[in-house]
């Protein structure tokens, strides 16, 4: 697979990415023989950038990771979060110095392993200086606990002042042709600034495939049921626009995901997606993806069957954790 670089510092990684999150939790039940099967054929293939945070599964899908690894940790660029604490049924966001050091202390132990090489504050605290966060992550830097530093769904001055402490290699942020929002701001801030980004969530949870389900249709432990934009008639209209995308695909000889992950590369070489999966075959779809180039033509017949504001609903039942 291709490589990119994330950042000014010389972070190298797979062009797409692996997003493990759902092996875990959130999108119904996961199978971890399979899961560990996705990983090593993800490395296999080239796909070396593996995503996860310390909340997804409570800590359990860090764990699943750092089995998967164990004797490849060699090949892999590792990539884990802080940032949202969950107790009981609700979450918090922490972001103090004493609360970032002994949560990368937690992650490199379900991790089994020395350093992480991309380590990003997962939410934002507007009640804790940004420079005192960043601040406690660089310490970890020098301690050689991390290598890099990444902020996730933060904002332009966010992110300036955070790079004013310490070089970031990287925002990760929703973005596909479904989510353009940050095309705006955020990423012509990051670009000035060298800070690369990691694109999750590029096929909009599925729905950019043209094959989801409707919401009452998924397992009832899918948080995407509580998606405003696959509940009702965001879900209708949305679905449509991803027809349409279908069509363009079909035509291009390649599946509505494939050129949807495809759109997201010819964005820039400093954006790197992280498709997420727990199945095999969706894993050997998406990686086809960075074998796919797409012509100015089919570029713009993508934006024009979805321009920026098309797409209905929210991102998430509540948007008050990301900034804008």
């Amino acid at each position: 697979m291709n490589r990119r670089t994330l950042g000014t510092n010389g972070l190298q990684v797979s062009a797409l990415g692996l997003g493990c999150m759902g092996m875990s939790e959130f999108y119904g039940q996961g199978d971890e023989k399979e899961s560990i099967a996705v990983i090593h054929r993800a490395l296999d293939l080239g796909m070396n950038f593996l995503d996860t945070a310390d909340m997804y599964g409570r800590g359990a899908n860090e764990e699943l990771v750092g089995r998967a690894i164990a004797d490849r940790r060699d090949e892999v660029v590792l990539a884990t979060k802080f940032g949202i604490q969950r107790d009981g049924s609700g979450r918090t966001i922490q972001n103090s110095p004493e609360y970032i050091r002994a949560a990368c202390d937690a992650s490199l132990r379900r991790l089994g392993v020395d350093h992480i090489d991309l380590y990003y504050m997962h939410r934002r605290n507007p009640d804790v200086p940004i420079d005192e966060s960043v601040g406690a992550m660089a310490e970890l830097v020098r301690q050689g606990k991390v290598g890099h530093l990444g902020l996730s769904e933060v904002s332009a001055d966010t992110l300036r002042a955070a790079v004013a402490v310490h070089p970031i290699a990287a925002l990760q942020s929703e973005y596909s042709l479904f989510t353009r929002g940050l095309e705006a701001e955020i990423l012509p801030a990051a670009r000035e600034l060298g800070v690369g980004l990691v694109a999750y969530s590029p096929i909009s949870r599925g729905l950019l495939s043209a094959a989801l389900p409707s919401a009452d249709e998924l397992p009832a432990d899918d948080f995407r049921r509580h998606m405003p934009r696959i509940m009702g008639e965001n879900a209708e209209h949305n679905r449509a626009l991803a027809d349409e995308v279908k069509k363009i695909a079909d035509a291009a000889g390649v599946t509505a995901a494939q050129i949807s992950l495809a759109w997201l590369l010819a964005q820039g070489d400093d954006i790197v997606p992280i498709p997420g999966t727990k199945r095999l075959r969706y894993l050997e779809e998406n990686a086809a993806a960075d074998g796919v180039t797409l012509t100015p033509e089919q570029l713009n017949a993508l934006v024009t069957a979805v321009p920026a504001d098309a797409v209905r609903g929210a991102r998430y039942p509540s948007m008050t954790e990301v900034e804008r």
